[in-house]
């Protein structure tokens, strides 16, 4: 019998001390990451009033970030398959505060722009990164929950931060929403330099990342479909997460109010994830995953009934974050099984930086629809069809829950 590679002793191992410390500071860096994407959201009714922007100008606002996000995981996700997870987040930790730091001191447009992309581009290199990262520092047995743990870290950083800002707003401007985050951006460089090692798969890897091999015979519908289901679902959490403050401003609540509307879309997100994660251990991921997704297209169609209620319209944001965020744990999850150690991290990059093309397009797409006169019904039912074409894109491939999920140490499965 072959002795066992060092990959297959740890993926059948015991998960120590050290291994769950990692898996809780990726899941802290992902919380930074929602933090950092939504503070523009957070800040945005600010912006708005204190530069006399309109709608229009603010959809290409509170998608720069988002643009640059696009980029950095496609480029930087390659980078870390060749030179390592570790370095790469690191990299992005220092490119994240530099940008959160620099829309704080923004003067005008041009300024604040140019920090959004910045920070964007560290956020994708990021995503693609402790992705690959998770899968990496768990075992067989635990996998499942790390991811669970890990994407849901991403809403947990918008509700947490909504709280933040909901005081920082009551007494403060929307320059201290970009404050905050750079101090916490930069509070997690030391805790990853100290605690977070390059993963064993990386190190052990046989074959060198090769982007070209994600269009290769027997894994480009893999690549293409999920990519597309990927920035079809965008399109719609993007609108949510996105435009939920101005909408509820529009409406006639407060800016306060409108953080914590936004901060229970992310609480129904990480309950979605959590409960996601339980249900995926004996429902087949591609089926859960098509129902969440028609899930999330039904509500956000609901939202945009509007509601003379604050607490009624809370209720169907939270809703529709609920199956949006479970939707991203299956989506995430299935990235890191189907894709092999040595193009995790450019698989997972390449669907969430094309994909990000969704997030980027979406809330100017809601923005000129709102400035050409559409009604929040007509504006949230169109943005709701991109949930709808995803589960329609994973319907379509069906070999998705015919391959072999379960993760592999060998880098070339």
């Amino acid at each position: 019998m072959e002795p066992q590679s060092p990959n297959t002793i740890a993926a059948q191992d015991t998960m120590g001390v050290r291994q769950w410390a990692t898996v809780l500071v990726l899941t802290g860096l992902n919380a930074l990451d929602g933090f950092d994407v939504l503070s523009i959201s957070f800040a945005s009714p600010g912006i708005a009033r204190d530069w006399g922007i309109s709608q229009a100008t603010l959809g290409w606002v509170l998608s720069t970030e988002l643009f640059g996000m696009a980029v950095g995981s496609v480029l930087l996700g390659s980078v870390a398959d060749r030179k390592g997870r570790r370095p790469i987040i690191l990299g992005c930790l220092l490119a994240m505060g530099a940008g959160m730091y620099g829309a704080a001191q923004a003067f005008n447009l041009q300024a604040l722009l140019l920090s959004r992309l910045v920070t964007g581009l560290g956020i994708g290199g990021m995503l693609a990164s402790i992705n690959a990262a998770t899968a990496e520092a768990t075992n067989n047995r635990w996998r499942s929950l790390a991811m669970a743990l890990m994407v849901i870290g991403y809403p947990l950083g918008g509700v947490f931060g909504g709280v933040v800002v909901e005081h920082l707003l009551a007494s403060g401007t929307w320059r201290d929403v970009f404050t905050a985050g750079a101090a916490a951006t930069a509070l997690f460089i030391p805790i990853m330099w100290w605690l977070v090692p390059e993963s064993l798969a990386f190190l052990q890897r046989s074959q060198a990342a090769d982007v070209m091999g994600l269009f290769r015979p027997g894994r480009a519908v893999t690549t293409v479909l999920m990519t597309v289901a990927y920035f079809a679902h965008m399109t719609s959490l993007y609108f949510i997460l996105k435009w939920v403050p101005k909408i509820v401003v529009d409406l006639g609540f407060a800016p306060a109010a409108a953080a914590g509307v936004l901060r229970w879309v992310n609480v129904g997100g990480a309950t979605g994830g959590v409960i996601f994660g339980l249900l995926a251990t004996r429902v087949g991921l591609k089926r859960l995953t098509i129902v969440t997704l028609v899930g999330c297209s039904a509500m956000i169609v609901v939202f945009g009934r509007g509601s003379a209620d604050i607490a009624g319209l809370t209720l169907r944001a939270a809703m529709a974050g609920f199956f949006a965020n479970a939707t991203m744990v299956g989506l995430y999850s299935l990235f890191a099984k189907v894709f092999p150690t040595h193009m995790r991290a450019s698989g997972t990059g390449f669907a969430v930086g094309v994909g990000r093309g969704g997030a980027v397009v979406a809330p100017v797409i809601a923005g000129y629809l709102f400035q050409v006169g559409c009604s929040l019904q007509t504006v949230a039912t169109i943005m709701a069809m991109g949930s709808l074409a995803a589960a329609l894109a994973l319907w379509a491939h069906t070999q998705t829950e015919d391959l072999d999920l379960s993760y592999s140490p060998n880098p070339g499965l």
